[in-house]
Parts: structure tokens; sequence; C-alpha cells
């Protein structure tokens, strides 16, 4: 009988959820049975992405963003007391969900309450320091906190220098947590395609700040002279596809579409999220990044490689279509080849 895995990204954006594809094809190659747990948009993508599975609804966090961004951190400290109480309904669920499937290994992507004393469990992060302004020492110490109580801890990441995390999944003044930089995770794949796009807007994260910097991006880019497609990020159960000159608008693509749409496209915009950075780092592309307002982890990406002199960025609130001139003064992404032995990572569930 397969060992049966539980795989549980946290369901804020699909980034989570889409770093996790490589990890779940791994354990279908080394014989595992993934089990997957989710909510929301997160868990209706793998859905669709792995129709024979087997998934199971995890609580909600139901995690909202402000609009203003000087309200972003106040916002979120707000929402701890639901974030706790869902993270002990969250712990509560497993308990019976590793009786009722006989799970043998937890594979939790940023979900705090997915997690046994009754099997090994591992947690993937690239934040172990969580940036939030003058209070970063409290949030990393309470994260920190909540890491301490799995086995493992699975950084997608470089260990060294070059990276692509920065000072959030590195200098970790680590005290008790073993720590494994597993090298950055990417569902796609650099192909050799001709150029069909000038510009492939990919839209993502947690609402309002998506629509908002939808809205904003269609009136900024009405006059751009080129071909444009956005990718809205919206996970529906049809895909639907709009034709608005200039423009071409795609709710979601899968996999092997948005794989082919990114290598095809000459400049990618979007979000800072370190999901975003992984695969077009994989796949060597030129971006521009607008990180979301007042999320301190996107916008020190953002910062961290413009002035690195690799990719451009800017405010939601100073983005003009003028801003796009900057590209042609970065590198962009260098392609990398990151070969992750899985059978060395899984090991951990062979006990």
């Amino acid at each position: 009988m397969k060992k049966r895995i539980l795989v549980a990204p946290l369901n804020w954006g699909i980034g989570h959820a889409t770093r996790c594809i490589p990890i779940i094809n791994a354990l279908l190659t080394e014989g595992f049975e993934p089990i997957i747990a989710s909510d929301g948009q997160a868990l209706r993508l793998l859905e669709k992405e792995f129709e024979s599975l087997t998934f199971i609804k995890l609580p909600s966090y139901n995690i909202k963003y402000a609009k203003s961004k000087q309200w972003f951190k106040w916002h979120m400290l707000l929402q701890l007391p639901k974030i706790k109480k869902a993270i002990k309904r969250e712990r509560n669920a497993i308990k019976q969900i590793v009786v009722d499937y006989n799970i043998q290994g937890i594979i939790s992507d940023n979900r705090m309450g997915v997690i046994s004393k009754q099997v090994p469990s591992v947690f993937i992060t690239h934040q172990l320091n969580v940036l939030s302004g003058n209070t970063t020492r409290l949030s990393t110490y309470f994260h920190d906190r909540y890491l301490k109580a799995f086995d493992m801890c699975w950084i997608p990441d470089f260990e060294n220098t070059p990276n692509l995390s920065g000072l959030l999944g590195h200098d970790f003044n680590n005290k008790g947590l073993e720590l494994k930089y597993i090298g950055p995770l990417s569902r796609l794949e650099k192909v050799a395609l001709k150029p069909k796009y000038n510009i492939l807007v990919l839209l993502s994260g947690p609402e309002p700040q998506r629509t908002l910097l939808e809205e904003q991006l269609l009136s900024s880019l009405i006059n751009y002279n080129g071909k444009v497609i956005f990718v809205r990020g919206k996970i529906e159960t049809e895909q639907t596809v709009m034709l608005e000159t200039p423009f071409t608008i795609y709710n979601f693509m899968q996999t092997e579409e948005l794989q082919n749409a990114i290598n095809k496209s000459d400049l990618i915009i979007s979000r800072s999220g370190y999901t975003t950075i992984m695969d077009l780092a994989k796949l060597g592309k030129q971006a521009f990044f607008i990180p979301t307002p007042g999320q301190f982890e996107q916008e020190y990406l953002a910062d961290y490689l413009d002035k690195n002199g690799t990719i451009a960025s800017c405010s939601q609130s100073d983005f003009t279509l003028d801003q796009l001139h900057r590209v042609a003064n970065y590198s962009g992404f260098e392609s990398f080849e990151n070969k992750i032995d899985f059978k060395a990572l899984f090991t951990l569930f062979q006990a």
C-alpha cells in the first residue's frame, strides 16, 4: 500500500498552491499517494491540475487586505485573533484527517495548523524573517514559535548568493529549527517558442488589491502599441477568454498553457510574489514588478531585485506606461536549472 502524504498549501492567492505542484508530481513519481488539503482558490486550482487525487477542504483563514497601504499592517493585526482561531480549527481537523485517511507524512506550505505529532511534518516557507516594519522582530518571533513545532523546514531558495529571497530566507538566527534549502520551486519549464505577446499581465493575490491592480493596468495600457494579454488569476469552473481591443483577457490558465504564454511574452507585469519570482527566474524572463501596497514581503522583494539591477519596479500609485521605459536598464532574470533531490527529501517519510 502506498504511503499517503498530506500536502496543504495556504490559500493566499494561488502562489502557495502552484509551487506545491512540482512536489505533488514528485510524490507521485516516488510512489507516494498525495492527499491534497486546502480551501478556496488554492484548492480549486489543484483540483483542476490533479483530477484523480483526493481533496479535503480545510477551514479558511479568510484573510482580507486593506484598500489603503497605510492601513495594511493594522488591518492584518486586527485579523490575528481570527487567524489564530482558524489555525486551532485547522489543527483539530488535521487530528481527524490523519486517522481517517491513514496519513503518514505532512507537507504544509505556510499553513501553521497543518501539523501532527503522530507523523513527520514539514513546513515550507521562503520567509524566515517576517518583515512588518517596526514590528519585524515581534512578527518573526511569533512565526518562529509556530515553525519550531515542525520536524523540518524546507526553504525554496538557494542557500548562498546569488539567491531570490534575500533577507527573507537568509540571515536567520536559527534556534533549534532544522532548515533545509531545497532550491527554488517552479511548475514551469523554459521552452524556446516564437514570441507572440509584447506584454503579459499576471494578476494574483487576495482581494481587493487584485482587482484594483487589474483596473489600473487596463486603464494604463489602453494606449500601449503592442499585443497585451491578461491572466486574471481567478480560478473559476470554466476558462473564459475575452477579446477587448487591444487586450486578450483570460480568467485563468492551467500549467502548460501559462508556461507557453510566459515563454512567448517579451515582458511580464506582475506582483512581486515569491512564487511568481521563482517562475520567472526559472524561465529567464524580463519583468516589471508592482508590489501589493503595504505588503512588506513583496515591497522588500521588489526593492531587493530593483537595487541589484535585475528587475525594475515601482509602487502601485506611481505606475504609468512611461515606467516601462526603465526596463531596458535591467538585466532580467537569468534562467537556472534546479534539480531537486526529492527522493532524498522524502526519506523523512520512509521511516
